[in-house]
């Protein structure tokens, strides 16, 4: 098998982080078009085209705003600590991560993304934007499922456990 070098510097860094178990190929790239692609039609239609955004006159601007504050907060909690367990500490022994928002859920950075859209969708109703908020939220559970094959393939039994005990976006009601 050929094995290509690392191009960029954030590649480079990544390899050399032992700790960390990867991520599908596309990932990134995936990510980048429907942030793009989610924006730009949020924003179009949205403030200018108005073209999908009649459910504003069903849902009032005193319930939207909240829920969507709501929702755009809990995003940017999601990612900011999400983002700073697994790329700010470097572990000496690599293990299941169960900190934090981590023992909330297991995809919290994933599920910040899926926040974000939900909350500027549920700001100005855009149905257009909801249409790519729902293929973002796909694309999203797939990039969770092929790393949990990864970290199932590295951790085995340990993460099977903490799949069990921890919701995937969803965190679960744990009976006592």
């Amino acid at each position: 098998m050929l094995m290509r070098s690392p191009r960029t510097k954030r590649e480079r860094w990544l390899n050399q982080r032992d700790d960390l178990t990867g991520e599908h190929a596309w990932g990134d790239a995936g990510q980048m078009l429907f942030a793009f692609l989610f924006f730009g039609v949020w924003i179009v239609d949205s403030f200018f085209l108005r073209y999908t955004t009649h459910l504003n006159e069903v849902m009032p601007t005193l319930v939207r705003k909240p829920i969507g504050a709501v929702l755009l907060f809990v995003s940017a909690y999601c990612a900011w600590t999400g983002l700073r367990i697994v790329f700010g500490e470097v572990r000496e022994h690599p293990s299941v991560i169960r900190k934090g928002v981590f023992g909330v859920v297991r995809h919290p950075i994933y599920l910040s993304e899926v926040l974000l859209y939900l909350g500027l969708f549920v700001l100005t109703m855009s149905l257009a934007a909801g249409v790519v908020w729902i293929g973002a939220s796909g694309f999203l559970y797939y990039l969770s499922r092929h790393e949990e094959r990864l970290l199932l393939a590295r951790f085995g039994e340990a993460y099977e456990l903490y799949m069990r005990d921890v919701g995937m976006w969803i965190p679960r009601i744990r009976r006592k």
